[in-house]
């Protein structure tokens, strides 16, 4: 991959995190990712397409309105981005059949990006759940 192509992902990533996840802005959706995006999310819930990827964004965000992802880190080879986050919110909303708690959550995860093209098809989403989970209980 030449450096261009890297570049022009690792911007990709940033927007998809900055302003679709931490703006919640879905007017950029068709911009990242393809039609038939695949979603495998750390809440144990998998999703396709457009829609199916806004739904389970609307998940966390009913739970966690001030949901934020802070990108740490970038490691790319072939068509494939892996990004190191950290994740921090406040509990809100009902999530794993846990009420509203009021409390801080802060929790680190990774994201592993496939691309087609010039936008992402498949994603993974490996979140600690375990540092997630530990405040709201």
């Amino acid at each position: 991959m030449n450096e261009t192509n890297l570049d022009n992902r690792k911007i990709l990533i940033r927007r998809f995190y900055e302003e679709l996840w931490n703006q919640w802005d879905y007017s950029i959706i068709g911009e990242l990712l393809t039609n038939d995006i695949v979603f495998h999310g750390s809440l144990d819930i998998d999703k396709t397409g457009h829609d199916g990827f806004i739904d389970y964004a609307e998940t966390v965000r009913s739970a966690f309105p001030d949901f934020h992802s802070r990108l740490e880190e970038m490691i790319a080879e072939g068509d494939k981005l892996a990004a190191c986050l950290t994740y921090t919110g406040t509990h809100r909303g009902t999530i794993f059949n846990i009420e509203a708690t009021g409390r801080k959550i802060l929790y680190a995860g990774v994201g592993i990006f496939v691309f087609r093209g010039t936008r992402i098809s498949h994603i993974w989403i490996l979140g600690d759940r375990l540092a997630l989970l530990r405040p709201l209980s």
